[in-house]
């Protein structure tokens, strides 16, 4: 690993050890609220993204911090996407930490001009951590790693119907589910992208494309050979985080079978 991705671990570590980890499965009344319908938000994770910006400043100052809570706070913060700035989701899998159960995560983006350069995903309770730089290669832990389908006979596709309306929810019943296996989602990006990298899945599609959420990943599967972009195949960039659709998958052919199935 280079020295800014150790910088990173050492930053990622120290918060799930100070901030998140005591308070797994220990969270008091109150301290579980939600920011809307169904998307719930913890003290850890204001706590976790303010001892991040301050650890991200030390490592660059010259790079503005988009953080997911200040965001929600004030959303001109999202202004600062289109420029060189750090991209933090300070607790991803909030809701399955609020509910006391894996997985969830840290994940860290470097983006500049609008799309990722560099991405960490750190997994709190393995201390798996993916990391990727653009043109130099997926790793975890310091290994290169290369993306593999499952090789099972009906691909596995994990898909989030969370915020599908009943006609999308339809239409994945009648054109994708012949075809793939299909998986509950993780509800964790942390994990839903090294699970398609790393043979657990093989295709998933995301209607919500949030940069903190997607930034670290689509770069991290495309950098390990896998498929990460848009549904109409352009690239997935960090300030078009209102554009919908978004497909990832351990290969190109995947990702081209899904894609043509979901428009047919």
């Amino acid at each position: 690993m280079n020295p800014l991705d150790l910088s990173v671990l050492d930053l990622v570590r120290n918060v799930s050890e100070r901030i998140i980890l005591p308070r797994y499965r220990n969270l008091e009344d109150g301290e579980v609220t939600e920011k809307a319908a169904d998307d719930l938000v913890t003290v850890v994770d204001h706590e976790a993204e303010d001892l991040l910006s301050d650890g991200l400043a030390r490592i660059d100052a010259s790079l503005a911090i988009v953080g997911e809570e200040a965001s929600h706070a004030d959303a001109t913060v999202l202004d600062r996407l289109s420029g060189d700035c750090w991209i933090i989701d300070p607790l991803d899998g909030t809701h399955n930490f609020a509910h006391g159960k894996p997985p969830f995560g840290v994940i860290i983006a470097q983006s500049s001009g609008g799309l990722c350069q560099s991405g960490w995903i750190y997994d709190c309770l393995t201390g798996r951590f993916c990391h990727a730089h653009r043109g130099n290669g997926a790793y975890v832990n310091g290994e290169q790693i290369y993306s593999r389908p499952t090789g099972c006979d009906k691909p596995v596709a994990a898909i989030s119907r969370i915020f599908l309306t009943e006609e999308q929810r339809a239409l994945v019943d009648a054109k994708l589910a012949p075809h793939y296996e299909l998986v509950d989602i993780p509800r964790c990006a942390a994990e839903q992208y090294p699970r398609l990298a790393l043979g657990e899945n093989d295709v998933s599609s995301f209607k919500r494309t949030l940069a903190w959420d997607h930034a670290a990943g689509v770069l991290w599967l495309n950098e390990a050979g896998g498929k990460a972009c848009r549904l109409d195949g352009s690239a997935y960039r960090v300030d078009e985080q209102d554009k919908p659709g978004l497909i990832g998958a351990s290969s190109p052919a995947i990702w081209d079978r899904f894609a043509e199935r979901a428009l047919s």
